[in-house]
């Protein structure tokens, strides 16, 4: 079967439609979607020390199976550094629900796991400068 272009089409006609099986497909890159993920990983946690690291991420997109159809979905592992004390379950939480967001947003990729790890705790600061 071979389809119809827009220009090959007569005047004033829709051009025709192409099965979605036998159209191309667009493959995002590994490093993009890991690129996607740390961006969204800073801004869950927001503002650190000046001495932590900015958050990253290592991504590994792999096809997967959905109602009959493979999609490519990405297993993301972000390495975080946060401000002590604070809720490190619930900043955590909005790292995982912000990379899922955004991934899925922006390249319409499935994220069914999310690993984050905490690699640093930065002690804040008590009054007068010192920390505790």
């Amino acid at each position: 079967m071979t389809s119809v272009s827009a220009e090959a089409a007569e005047p004033g006609t829709a051009p025709a439609v192409v099965p979605p099986g036998e159209r191309g497909a667009t493959r995002i890159a590994d490093r993009v979607v890991t690129k996607i993920a740390s961006q969204a990983a800073r801004e869950a946690v927001g503002r650190l020390p000046k001495d932590a690291a900015r958050p990253y991420a290592h991504v590994v997109v792999r096809p997967q199976s959905v109602e009959g159809t493979t999609v490519d979905a990405a297993r993301v592992r972000v390495h975080v550094e946060l401000d002590y004390p604070t809720d490190i379950g619930s900043r955590c939480a909005a790292v995982r629900r912000r990379v899922v967001e955004r991934v899925g947003a922006l390249v319409g990729m499935e994220v069914p796991e999310v690993a984050v790890q905490v690699e640093r705790l930065h002690p804040a600061p008590a009054e007068g400068g010192r920390t505790q």
